[in-house]
């Protein structure tokens, strides 16, 4: 087990962030401290760094050496980097001198090329992306990624963040005039002009940073969905609209009180999302889906957990997630695989019986949900199935988008009793997804009782129709005494008749 800290120092906000890991097994953030430094204000009317953003900037190093120091972070496991503000000021190099002098931090300035790149394997390992658009945005730059069949195509930066746009086109401390919002609005049309692959792309595009971040939980709270992190949401194009208008309607010092805004973000979060919205208008995208991943977990990726892969790409986004949590939670990983195992195996004999039509995606998520079911046992044996549940809403879950994530603890949360309901997820559900809840749930509860010793004692399971009941015919690979009783006694025959339709009768 490892730990590493990777200092991300944008043109708005400065974070320290901490990753614990095991190579090749799992990660997870451990700790991060954040300051709004705003070290490119006024760079893109001077040129330079002001004397005190530069004050701000080593006052906040100072207590990052001294955070490192405390964690017992050495300069071997601290990855600091320098984006589009110090890079691009023409006295980055001396305020990095001054840094290094002062703290002793190595802090490297990355390129524009290498910065798009961090970002576009954060988000291209953190959602189920294989072609589109990659957008991040900051404070200082806008990094717009074109990716086929995974891999990145053309990276390219544009110094369109949201403090120099703000900057630039929206002045004033009132609400924003019409021929300002237009000013800008051409402006970073006028500069994409040079990344003619995002004119009409249609698709898919991923957007990433703090200000996408909280226009998505802005987004969320305006359409009245539960908050359960906005990893994978879709702020769609008339989302985005609405978002507009509303803070460009606000003065400045209110635009931090809507849902969502960060009061430290409010005065640069309309040039942010007049940006996003400009570019999901030039793509012709039908919205942008967020991704909690940012530019440090690039850094991370790349120059750590992933580094020596031939390229920092994990193979599956969405299981590499639920095992990566399953792992830190779940101390019996071959009794959740063998539980997953089975619940395939009767899923599959059910819908190849045509007994009912699974849903796009179902399969999927019955098996995160089984490999994930027992997590809460790290809190209590107690009501686990209701900690278990607590736990996977509370994961960002890469790859997986809100509704799907839900699902996936809401069938863990049923699987051990009770009669499966969506209860405070409804707002995020589809038509269907009631009976995708009932059927999963009651699926996982069988798995789990042929499981009931934690043996593989059961080899297969396959539920057959058989005039107007259903079969279980079990393959021993051991012996059956215990799954029998468990299911004859505990698997709730009754759910399954209520479910499916037919009478459940053991062979």
């Amino acid at each position: 087990m490892r730990r590493v800290a990777v200092i991300d120092l944008g043109s708005n906000s400065w974070r320290l962030v901490v990753y614990m890991f095991s190579p090749g097994e799992w990660w997870k953030l451990t700790d991060e401290i954040y300051e709004t430094v705003r070290i490119g204000a006024g760079l893109a009317e001077t040129g330079r760094l002001s004397e005190e953003a530069m004050d701000r900037g080593l006052e906040t190093l100072t207590v990052f050496e001294h955070f490192c120091a405390a964690h017992g972070l050495g300069p071997e496991c601290v990855h600091a980097v320098a984006t589009s503000a110090i890079r691009d000021a023409d006295n980055g190099e001396y305020f990095l001198s001054a840094a290094r002098a002062a703290t002793g931090l190595q802090i490297e300035i990355i390129s524009d090329e290498e910065e798009a790149r961090f970002g576009y394997v954060a988000a291209i390992n953190s959602s189920t992306l294989t072609d589109g658009i990659v957008l991040e945005i900051g404070g200082g730059s806008i990094q717009l990624i074109e990716v086929a069949d995974r891999r990145a195509q053309r990276l390219q930066s544009f110094p369109l963040g949201a403090v120099r746009l703000t900057e630039q086109f929206l002045p004033g401390e009132g609400p924003a005039r019409k021929k300002d919002v237009q000013r800008l609005r051409s402006h970073v049309r006028d500069a994409l002009a040079a990344f003619p692959s995002l004119t009409g792309a249609g698709g898919r595009i991923v957007g990433m940073g703090g200000a996408a971040r909280n226009l998505a939980a802005a987004a969320q709270r305006m359409a009245g969905q539960p908050d359960l992190g906005v990893q994978g949401f879709v702020i769609t194009r008339k989302m985005l609209s609405e978002l507009v208008s509303t803070l460009a309607s606000l003065p400045v010092s209110e635009r931090g009180d809507v849902p969502g805004i960060k009061v430290g973000r409010g005065d640069i979060i309309l040039a942010a999302a007049l940006a996003i919205e400009t570019v999901v208008e030039i793509g012709d995208f039908a919205g942008i889906e967020i991704t909690e991943a940012s530019l440090r977990d690039g850094v991370f990726l790349a120059r750590e957990l992933l580094a020596s892969e031939p390229e920092p790409l994990v193979g599956d986004v969405r299981q590499a997630a639920v095992r990566n949590l399953a792992i830190q939670y779940e101390a019996d990983i071959p009794h959740v695989e063998h539980v997953a195992l089975l619940s395939l195996q009767m899923f599959d004999s059910l819908a190849g019986a045509e007994l009912f039509v699974p849903m796009p995606g179902e399969r999927e998520l019955l098996w995160a949900a089984a490999m994930l079911h027992d997590v809460g046992m790290t809190i209590s044996y107690n009501d686990h199935h209701k900690h278990s549940h607590y736990l996977i809403v509370s994961a960002e879950l890469p790859g997986f988008n809100p509704r799907e994530r839900a699902l996936i603890a809401q069938i863990s949360r049923y699987h051990r009793k009770g009669a499966p309901k969506l209860g405070e997820i409804a707002e995020l559900t589809r038509k269907g997804d009631e009976e995708l809840l009932e059927r999963c749930s009651v699926i996982l509860r069988l798995a789990e009782h042929l499981e009931r010793g934690r043996d593989q004692s059961v080899r297969e399971a396959r539920l057959r129709a058989n005039g107007h009941g259903v079969d279980l015919h079990l393959e021993a690979g051991g012996d059956l005494t215990l799954p029998r009783w468990s299911v004859e006694r505990y698997g709730d025959g009754e759910a399954f008749q209520r479910v499916f339709g037919r009478r459940l009768l053991i062979g």
